[in-house]
């Protein structure tokens, strides 16, 4: 039996599909390449196409014999999502449907979807847990919401799926030949290094006047690997017949904007350009999460810290000073 990683090109699909292959697990990706990189998978069979081509999902699903999917395949960017929301809805939300639909048509009922702890928007307060409330404030937060919402429907119809809302995955893989692409993330850590590595001037902190011990932004960072054994253990958990749910993956630690710069600074023993500028409507003071639910359900916990992760993306970079281009 085979898992199906769709967008498994990607940044974190690409170390959910090498971890699944070092685990033994039979693995099939299916993306269209338009924001992935064929050199991230190796030598791993990959499909290349889109989640909402039918005949294509569904000979790709007998082809491999899948019994499973983890589905990464959406756009990100928040920023996009607000300048074109027809875009978002059409890869994210209606694909998505059409993708489930044809799985449950060729027998495949057991889905890990790549949600985002975005559907929280700004919470009343951290560390967030499942209870609260979803106030998603942007078109790519309301797709991550929409389907959530759409899989918890299908459990009428056999679905059963396990929806991980992450907070700010970062790193890359020990081994040095995996990473993230920072030519366009905005994330802060690829930001970071795209200053680093002398791709932007200098880092812009949004604020220092918010209510917090140092009055930057706290976030919670989370290593892409541990993120992608978060993914694995959402599969054996449906494996064993768990029932349908949504769960946070954090390491339930807040980390300020300086922290990160500091910690930046001692791993790389390197300067980073930096300089405080205004806030940015809408930015959280303060957002980590309360990650008692998948400790408790699924049995993961982080395993990597944040120097892990600042070292881990550093020597990715410094491998690979243009990404998969070389």
């Amino acid at each position: 039996m085979t898992v199906l990683v769709t967008g498994g090109a990607g940044y974190i699909g690409s170390h959910t599909a090498r971890l699944l292959t070092e685990l033994g697990r039979e693995v099939v990706a299916l993306d269209t390449l338009e924001r992935g990189y064929r050199d991230s998978l190796g030598d791993l069979d990959l499909v290349v196409g889109d989640v909402a081509d039918e005949r294509l999902v569904a000979k790709t699903c007998r082809k491999y014999d899948v019994d499973s999917v983890i589905h990464f395949a959406a756009y990100k960017a928040v920023g996009e999502s607000v300048s074109e929301p027809l875009r978002y809805y059409k890869n994210n939300v209606s694909s998505s449907i059409a993708l489930v639909e044809t799985l449950m048509a060729n027998g495949v009922n057991k889905f890990v979807f790549s949600s985002s702890a975005a559907v929280y928007g700004t919470p009343d307060s951290s560390p967030v847990n499942e209870d609260a409330p979803l106030r998603p404030q942007s078109p790519y937060a309301q797709t991550k919401t929409d389907i959530e919402h759409f899989l918890r429907s299908c459990d009428a119809i056999g679905l059963r799926s396990v929806s991980l809302r992450y907070f700010n995955a970062a790193g890359a893989h020990d081994s040095g030949d995996m990473g993230e692409d920072f030519s366009l993330a905005a994330n802060l850590v690829p930001v970071i290094m795209r200053v680093l590595f002398g791709g932007q001037e200098q880092l812009e902190i949004f604020g220092d006047d918010y209510p917090t011990p140092d009055g930057t932004c706290v976030r919670d960072y989370v290593h892409v690997s541990d993120l992608a054994d978060a993914h694995v253990k959402a599969l054996d958990y449906l494996a064993t017949g768990g029932k349908s749910l949504a769960c946070n993956v954090g390491t339930g630690q807040g980390t300020s904007v300086r922290q990160l710069v500091e910690m930046t600074e001692s791993v790389t023993s390197r300067s980073l350009p930096h300089e405080v500028v205004g806030r940015r409507p809408g930015d959280p003071a303060a957002v980590y999460a309360d990650p008692t639910l998948i400790r408790a359900v699924l049995g993961w916990r982080a395993t990597r810290d944040l120097r892990e992760i600042i070292a881990s993306a550093y020597r990715w970079h410094e491998r690979h000073p243009e990404g998969y281009a070389r």
